[in-house]
């Protein structure tokens, strides 16, 4: 059952044996408590928030609740803070010297300051649970300060060996998930993006291998796995794929973002024509009629030209061409209302046809869906 349990602790305690390195991450609390674990985001409050933490602290003002979680047994590291960072993280960058306050670093400040920066004390709720309590729970209080998203919340949740030796491949600035997918992967890696979609797209490759499996499953069965390794080498696999088989250089603008790791399952067994794909898509590229350029790599490999969100015929084309039939269905004869007809391209855009109004014939519903579904 999951326990709350608040407590009060002095700045002078959380900076015991404070250290901030890649290897290490941030640590403070004589060693028991990560305040940045290794590889997760680094530091986002500006000059001026940092300094007004101080300045809450110098006037004995309440600085709001933080909130840390206690680990499961295996972690390394008992406590990581969940709301709070970049408060505990001022405080200890302060008390280390590496900013001022009023042009007075820690050291210059009188004793007697000192002492009431060390001596005042943070109010501290410790949670301790099952990883779904503990989700829900960070959920609801997640809302002061620079609020977490979701796969930060989760790296919480499931803290342990296998999340850690993630964060190591897919959290930090220059990562090698960022090396490899900067062209390729949305988002940022201090935020987690990197992560949380290498998680989406394993747990989306084992459903499709048939065991049905969520990010937070996905998680929760490996919480306790020594390492990463497997995450970290399909997504390697999906991009190296991305990258062999698609010219990244000349088209860059509509690889960012793709499905691919559904792509590489689909395909990657496959021997590609990469010679006949990239005529194919450079072709595509400069064709007017497509909407959405981001589709027209899914297109050329599946045939599916939903992904293309080709060009449909204006309202003045429309209005025009149904007057000229004289409100006539061609195709069944009969006559409707404009609102119960729609445009057709007369040659269809895989056979050349344009959204123009020579290739424009207005049909009713019925007969629209009939011809769409040859």
């Amino acid at each position: 059952m999951m326990t709350i349990k608040k407590t009060e602790i002095t700045v002078g305690k959380i900076v015991e044996g404070y250290i901030n390195n890649d290897e290490q991450g941030v640590r403070g609390f004589g060693g028991q408590l990560d305040i940045r674990p290794p590889y997760q985001r680094e530091f986002i409050y500006n000059d001026k928030e940092q300094r007004a933490v101080i300045n809450t602290v110098l006037h004995g003002y309440p600085l709001n609740v933080m909130y840390w979680v206690k680990r499961s047994e295996d972690a390394e590291c008992p406590y990581e803070i969940m709301d709070g960072q970049q408060r505990t993280l001022s405080l200890c960058e302060y008390v280390a010297g590496k900013f001022s306050f009023d042009f007075k670093f820690f050291a210059n400040q009188p004793k007697d300051i000192q002492q009431k920066i060390l001596d005042y004390k943070l109010d501290i709720y410790i949670c301790e649970g099952t990883p779904s309590e503990k989700l829900d729970w960070f959920q609801t209080i997640n809302l002061a300060g620079k609020p977490l998203n979701d796969q930060e919340i989760n790296n919480a949740i499931y803290a342990g060996p296998f999340v850690t030796d993630a964060k190591r491949h897919f959290s930090k600035s220059n990562c090698g998930a960022y090396r490899l997918g900067k062209d390729l992967v949305n988002g940022t890696p201090i935020r987690q993006d990197y992560l949380k979609k290498a998680l989406e797209w394993m747990a989306e490759h084992e459903t499709r291998l048939g065991s049905t499996q969520t990010l937070l499953g996905y998680m929760g069965d490996h919480q306790h796995d020594p390492n990463a390794n497997n995450l970290w080498s399909y997504f390697q696999n999906v991009l190296n794929w991305a990258i062999t088989n698609f010219d990244l250089k000349r088209f860059k603008k509509i690889m960012k973002g793709l499905d691919w790791a559904w792509l590489y399952d689909k395909y990657g067994s496959e021997t590609l024509d990469t010679v006949a794909l990239a005529k194919r898509i450079s072709e595509l590229m400069r064709d007017g009629e497509i909407q959405k350029p981001a589709g027209i790599i899914p297109f050329v490999l599946t045939g599916d030209e939903r992904y293309l969100d080709l060009r449909a015929f204006p309202e003045d084309i429309k209005m025009a061409v149904w007057e000229s039939q004289n409100h006539i269905c061609p195709l069944c004869g009969k006559e409707f209302d404009y609102e119960f007809m729609e445009g057709d391209h007369i040659t269809p855009w895989r056979e050349g046809g344009r959204t123009v109004v020579e290739n424009c014939q207005m049909l009713c519903r019925d007969c629209n869906r009939r011809k769409g579904a040859k």
